[in-house]
């Protein structure tokens, strides 16, 4: 497999210029799915008028979809249509999607074109920055923390364009902005093609071989060690546009400086503005530690995130018990969020890049799907978990986050133990 780099040397900031394309496009991409999702629950509880069991449930069955779809889609990108032809059907679907958010008989049509859309464009996005690299190219590695730098702009964005229209001008302009916002990311990779890796040969795409005897063991500490630890993970992790969402609605304090009340959705942002705040800082103390030998390899990296979201859920357990009924300061929920994101860091780029640096030749769209598989198995675990909210304190729910996310961190602390991984 030749790189593209090869064919394309230009650099800009000292990397592949290709990956500010693929950065740009998973940025809108990222923009679309989260502007919807920061307006999902609201506008499930308080425009569809659901009650707030069926809305969590409804929301965890659709982000678990979106994350099982590219199974399928993942094969597909490898086998028969590339991973270009996948990016722009699937994208073009999705757009379809959040337009058709904006009319209300077309609710459940909407959220099944957004998953299917999202199983042929998810996996072959990603899939793409290795080949950018040279095998033993330094910067090859942290790459995926730059490129998930581009997906949490987005997501900052998200909230405070799509959140704000659909809060006070109404949900179908919000959705609109979405849809809007996936056109965007379409025309940023078209544009940026000639940058990108080129595509395998037809008949290196139709037949995949199975890989050999030397990486089926890698392959099975990714599925079963990370894969199972990163569902029971999100269990607790994607309660934050779930449950955090309706917390941060009556059980915090919004008010700042006399009448100003910060809106519920601008909280959603505050996670990904903290990921480009940090990363840059996170991959420097990386280097360093590097340098010195000391830089601590990706399941250890994973077991201190999956710990520090168990501290956060902790933390906020006790805001909430100690309260009294009463809302809680808005500082403890921005405080609760600085302290997931920081840890958040720590797993889920570092889970992608493992994920994505080990397939196989042929297979790395698929391996880039059975990352998101994981995710979609711990999505419906956290829609799950979601419906306890109506039967719990909020204290005693955090409490339970808590121990879910300190399990995650167990069993990869465990395996880390064990485990020979690679870097």
């Amino acid at each position: 497999m030749i790189p593209a780099a090869a064919a394309s040397p230009k650099t800009l900031f000292g990397q592949p210029v290709g990956l500010t394309f693929l950065f740009l496009t998973e940025m809108w991409e990222k923009f679309s799915f989260y502007g919807m999702r920061a307006l999902l629950v609201y506008y499930m509880t308080k425009q569809l008028m659901m009650a707030q069991g069926q809305a969590s449930l409804i929301y965890g069955v659709y982000t678990a979809f979106v994350y099982f779809t590219p199974i399928f889609g993942g094969i597909v990108s490898d086998r028969w249509l590339g991973r270009r032809r996948s990016i722009l059907i699937g994208g073009s679907v999705m757009a379809a999607g959040h337009f058709m958010m904006a009319f209300e008989p077309l609710f459940y049509g909407a959220l099944a074109c957004i998953a299917l859309g999202n199983g042929l464009f998810l996996p072959s996005l990603p899939s793409q920055i290795g080949e950018l690299y040279a095998r033993d190219d330094p910067r090859r590695g942290r790459a995926y923390n730059i490129y998930y730098v581009g997906v949490n702009l987005g997501a900052f964005l998200a909230p405070l364009v799509c959140g704000t229209l659909g809060e006070l001008y109404g949900w179908h302009y919000g959705f609109g902005a979405a849809g809007i916002g996936m056109l965007a990311g379409l025309a940023v990779y078209v544009l940026g093609r000639r940058h990108l890796p080129p595509e395998p040969q037809l008949a290196n795409r139709a037949t995949v071989a199975a890989p050999p005897d030397e990486n089926r063991g890698r392959l099975f500490l990714l599925l079963a060690a990370i894969g199972c630890a990163v569902v029971v993970f999100r269990g607790a992790y994607e309660q934050i546009g779930n449950t955090l969402a309706l917390w941060a609605d009556t059980g915090i304090d919004r008010a700042v400086g006399g009448d100003f009340s910060i809106p519920m959705t601008w909280f959603q942002s505050l996670n990904p503005l903290l990921v480009f705040v940090l990363t840059p800082f996170l991959l420097a103390h990386w280097s360093r530690l590097s340098e010195r030998g000391r830089e601590p390899r990706p399941l250890s990296k994973m077991a201190l995130g999956a710990a520090g979201v168990a501290l956060s859920y902790m933390m906020i357990a006790l805001v909430a018990a100690t309260a009294g009924g009463t809302p809680a300061g808005w500082i403890w929920l921005a405080a609760f969020i600085g302290l997931l994101t920081a840890s958040e860091l720590y797993i889920l780029p570092v889970g992608l890049g493992l994920f994505a640096r080990l397939a196989p030749a042929g297979m790395a769209a698929t391996l880039v799907a059975a990352w998101f598989f994981a995710a979609f198995a711990g999505n419906l675990l956290a829609g799950l978990l979601g419906t306890l909210w109506s039967r719990l304190p909020p204290g005693n729910f955090f409490a339970v986050m808590a121990a879910v996310a300190a399990s995650a961190s167990l069993i990869l602390w465990v395996l880390s133990r064990f485990a020979r991984e690679a870097r």
